[in-house]
């Protein structure tokens, strides 16, 4: 559940509005607001709490709403709508442990609200009711209105709002209906809800067919391993994760995944998917006429960011969702959008970014909530992490656990047999850019970040000559020192 889109320039103009200059200042008493020459009855607005709203109910939401209450601007202030049934949660736990077949002891709500997955508090429906926080569950926002700052919603309800944060995320890329996207038996993986509909196809199934070998298609492969399923996985391009990965460390990970049992169809593109009599999947056809049987099929192909209904407050036409400053402030005076749906300047590489990632959502959203209420005024500087924990359910012979940050540019130097340790380094100009460590020590993991922001210059081929990991990540550290 993780990505990075960027391109070489900022492609719209960043606003220059201050956080203290927000619409709120220009308030009207309580029984009634005016704008221009249209006035409305306050008691028409279905929400209580105006001063301030999020739309939306990740992780992003819920780090935005901690944060309003350390800075006491939650009581009787915030108000969160959502097309989630639940309070906000640590997404990533549903392509990981959510997926563990019932003896392998799978996570399950409300052990994964945030904000746990940073060792923070758990956020259940209890603490935002305690915190004074309005919650509106199970209504997505269909329409805004800028001038008059109301949001409506699927059910009909009318918002006010005074500052607006968009923490929308993304939507899962589907199959077309036409080609068998919507056959039952196809799954895609978002929420909660399409994580109990894919459990009960795992445990129904004999036969899996994942589609896309991104994160999504090697975490939801592991667990479908935890459930001894005939696993295949079937992508377009010629390794695991392109984007990421070398071809020789995917080329490990692949290995890997094969003793488990899991067969990659790669290079391959498919036709369509095709139903049994019952009008359930049971086959996925390839360009080249084959089939390949399957019980169920997993799409795991990609996400789009979740724009509508906000296109009026400004999109990046490059790397897509809304565009923002370097304090996630839009176009639109008052109106922010943090996490997923960002495109926003990624300062230390000089080029604007979306970020698909738990940590950027985490991040993003406590930046822009201490700006609009504080005089912070330095910028984002976001330094890119991802991550992934696979095989972590009980009876694992081997858990798997790499972490990556910086940018993957430049040449590389792989150390490590991958038994278990392994480390990619990337290196540009003589300096490190980039590093990815698997099952890395505390102690290993935290110096990556260090070495991916400092970008030290590096010798490459003493770096080559290292006989194991801790030697090569020892040879990294020493480099911070002659910065």
């Amino acid at each position: 559940m993780a990505s990075l889109s960027n391109s070489l320039q900022l492609k719209h103009g960043l606003t220059s509005w201050c956080p203290g200059s927000s619409a709120l200042t220009r308030r009207l008493p309580s029984s009634s607001i005016r704008f221009r020459s249209f006035v409305v009855a306050a008691s028409s607005f279905s929400n209580d709490n105006r001063e301030f709203m999020i739309v939306g109910g990740g992780n992003a939401a819920g780090y935005a709403a901690r944060t309003f209450v350390e800075h006491g601007m939650a009581d009787g202030k915030l108000c969160i709508v959502s097309k989630e049934a639940y309070a906000p949660y640590e997404r990533p736990a549903l392509t990981k442990g959510y997926l563990f077949p019932l003896d392998k002891k799978p996570a399950r709500l409300p052990g994964f609200h945030t904000c746990v997955g940073s060792g923070g508090e758990r956020q259940t429906p209890e603490w935002y009711k305690e915190k004074g926080i309005e919650m509106i569950y199970e209504d997505p926002v269909t329409g805004i209105d800028t001038e008059k700052q109301t949001l409506t919603t699927n059910s009909g309800k009318l918002l006010k709002y005074g500052s607006l944060i968009i923490a929308t995320g993304c939507t899962a890329s589907r199959f077309p209906d036409k080609i068998g996207g919507n056959f039952p038996g196809v799954h895609y993986i978002r929420d909660v809800a399409d994580a109990d509909s894919l459990i009960s196809s795992l445990e129904k199934a004999q036969k899996v067919v994942i589609v896309g070998g991104g994160y999504i298609g090697m975490e939801v492969a592991a667990a479908a391993v935890a459930w001894k399923l005939d696993t295949s996985i079937i992508f377009p391009e010629n390794q695991l994760l392109q984007r990421l990965f070398t071809p020789s460390l995917a080329q490990r990970y692949e290995e890997l995944y094969k003793e488990y049992g899991v067969k990659f169809l790669k290079g391959a593109s498919i036709k369509n998917l095709e139903a049994g009599p019952d009008g359930r999947v049971a086959a996925v056809k390839l360009g080249d006429g084959s089939t390949v049987e399957a019980d169920m099929v997993v799409i795991g192909i990609g996400a789009k960011p979740a724009v509508s209904p906000f296109e009026v407050v400004g999109l990046n036409n490059t790397v897509g969702g809304i565009q923002v400053d370097g304090l996630f402030r839009t176009s639109v005076p008052g109106i922010f959008a943090v996490g997923d749906v960002a495109a926003f300047p990624l300062k230390m590489y000089d080029r604007v970014a979306r970020v698909e990632h738990v940590d950027h959502a985490r991040r993003s959203a406590q930046h822009c909530v201490k700006s609009l209420l504080s005089a912070q005024t330095h910028t984002y500087d976001y330094l890119p992490y991802f991550y992934s924990r696979v095989f972590e359910y009980e009876g694992s012979p081997r858990k798997v656990w790499w972490q990556f940050f910086g940018d993957n540019v430049g040449e590389t130097v792989e150390i490590g047999n991958f038994d278990p340790k392994i480390a990619t380094f990337w290196i540009d100009s003589g300096k490190l850019k980039g590093v990815l460590l698997e099952s890395g020590n505390a102690e290993e993991f935290k110096l990556l970040p260090e070495l991916a922001r400092n970008q030290p210059s590096i010798d490459k081929a003493k770096l080559e000559k290292a006989s194991s990991v801790e030697e090569a990540l020892e040879i990294a550290k020493a480099s911070l020192q002659i910065v």
